[in-house]
């Protein structure tokens, strides 16, 4: 069985070999050591090992976006302005301003050459009158057609050694972060009225592209980001349902519909809100971090939810990082048991995350040997 017929698989539910291992962001295909932008951090040497291991043993998932063709214009553009700077230790600063009616609306983030992350300095919105400003926005309509040729383009790249995965955020994702974090709860929890409004005019654009991607693009596995911000202990698990639940079934359908299989995002505590996460039907979850960064065990979701979704994890990434590869060992183990012990649809082994310093650590790429030694000694 080859990595592409495994994942394959394990997403119908059918026998496979072994439990596949994926690790996540690093797939083998998109890091490229010799590109020489100063951002790059998979350039360091340390990285190659580890490039050229996921490339040629792991079950690579790359991920790709779907764009649209001949889309309407978007109306926000005429009114944003995007000012970038970069200091004298290379950290690139990026200024979006946006003329709101009578507002204006700021945010401002960071990249640093060293840390494969952006930071947001300063957010969107900062106040209930910044989310009005922001609602009474004009937004763009749908129309136009997906651009397919990255992710096909993707698929001939990694031929056998795995399949490639549509990345797409669901409505929540792209409405909490303009605020942060603390300022969002308060929102989230005070003003349902105005967070509705939002998620509903996002969703206008976003389930339809979902579709009409879900239509040229059948078949594929899907991760939908966004629902860890409605998870406790940010929202109580009725506001999950009301702002996770409610929009994301649709777009798990669209999915899913068309043959595809819709895998859920969500970090952190999920005991609460699997019933509503398993009500949207989709048919993946990830990354089910273990106890303390989580709340539930791998077997605890295996048995009560592994029969319709297929279990990604849930190796914290922390541990992959800052573990002796022994006691690393011991979790992994731990992982492939839980992972595929009774009935279940599927399982794959994948850490939560990955590094994003610019050096990976000497125990870091034994770690992620570990992985697929231990994985491979079940085939």
């Amino acid at each position: 069985m080859n990595r592409q017929q495994r994942l394959v698989a394990t997403l119908r539910g059918e026998p496979v070999d072994r439990p596949a291992v994926c690790f996540y962001e690093i797939n083998g295909f998109d890091q490229d050591p010799s590109d020489p932008d100063p951002y790059n951090i998979y350039s360091h040497p340390s990285w190659g090992p580890l490039v050229e291991m996921a490339r040629e043993r792991s079950d690579s998932i790359p991920r790709r976006s779907v764009a649209f063709r001949n889309a309407p214009p978007d109306p926000r553009d005429e009114l944003t302005t995007v000012e970038t700077r970069i200091d004298e230790r290379g950290s690139r600063f990026r200024r979006t301003t946006i003329r709101a009616g009578r507002r204006t609306l700021t945010s401002l983030t960071r990249r640093d050459p060293d840390v494969d992350t952006v930071w947001t300095l300063e957010h969107l919105l900062k106040s209930e009158e910044d989310f009005e400003a922001w609602l009474d926005l004009p937004f763009p309509e749908f129309g136009g057609e997906p651009d397919v040729s990255g992710v096909l383009e993707a698929e001939r790249m990694v031929g056998d050694a795995g399949i490639v995965m549509i990345d797409r955020s669901d409505p929540l994702c792209r409405v909490a972060p303009l605020f942060s974090m603390a300022d969002y709860t308060v929102v989230a929890l005070t003003r349902p009225d105005l967070m509705h409004r939002a998620l509903e005019k996002v969703q206008t654009l976003r389930l339809p592209q979902t579709e009409a991607i879900a239509e040229a693009l059948p078949g594929r596995v899907w991760r939908i980001v966004g629902p860890e911000y409605a998870s406790p202990p940010y929202l109580p698990p009725r506001l999950f349902a009301e702002y996770v639940t409610r929009y994301d079934t649709p777009m798990v359908e669209a999915v899913q519909s068309r043959g595809g299989f819709a895998r859920i995002h969500s970090h952190g505590r999920l005991r609460d809100v699997l019933d509503h996460i398993a009500a949207t039907g989709c048919t993946g979850l990830d990354p089910v971090e273990p106890p303390h960064q989580g709340d539930v065990s791998l077997a605890y979701v295996r048995e009560r939810y592994g029969g319709q979704m297929v279990l990604w994890g849930n190796i914290e990434a922390s541990d992959l990082e800052n573990l002796p590869a022994e006691r690393f060992g011991e979790k992994v183990r731990t992982a492939l048991d839980e992972g595929t012990r009774g009935q279940g649809r599927g399982f794959v082994l994948m850490p939560s995350a990955c590094p994003y310093g610019r050096e990976l650590s000497s125990r870091a790429l034994r770690n992620y040997e570990l992985m697929l030694e231990l994985a491979e000694a079940l085939s």
